[in-house]
């Protein structure tokens, strides 16, 4: 099962993932299948900076990027079961997400 997370060179030359742009124009949402969402505090709040792991149908750790100023995240993965789990200063969430070809949306509402 094919993983990516998308990782762009910021102006340091770091590898850090950018999360908060737009979809690439490049994606084919018609032949690829896009994880993404909005990691949240209790108020509602975007959450920067959180860990956001994404396990396979069998609990397999896959891969994990960081929320950027918007609370983002996106992977691309193949379609099937998959388990997202944010980890954050506010607290931890947990979700499950029954992935299909195109863009899959969801929210992770973290607390302690």
């Amino acid at each position: 099962m094919a993983v990516e997370a998308e990782t762009t060179l910021s102006g340091a030359g770091c590898g850090a993932p950018s999360q908060d742009a737009s979809l690439p124009a490049s994606v084919d949402l018609e032949k690829e299948t896009v994880l993404t969402g909005t990691v949240v505090n209790g108020e509602g709040e975007t959450v920067q900076g959180a860990y956001v792991r994404l396990l396979d149908g069998s609990g397999e750790f896959t891969a994990e990027v960081v929320t950027g100023d918007g609370g983002q995240f996106r992977f691309f993965a193949a379609p099937g079961k998959w388990t997202l789990r944010a980890l954050s200063r506010f607290g931890d969430a947990t979700g499950e997400l029954e992935a299909v070809q195109g863009l899959n949306q969801t929210e992770l509402a973290v607390s302690r």
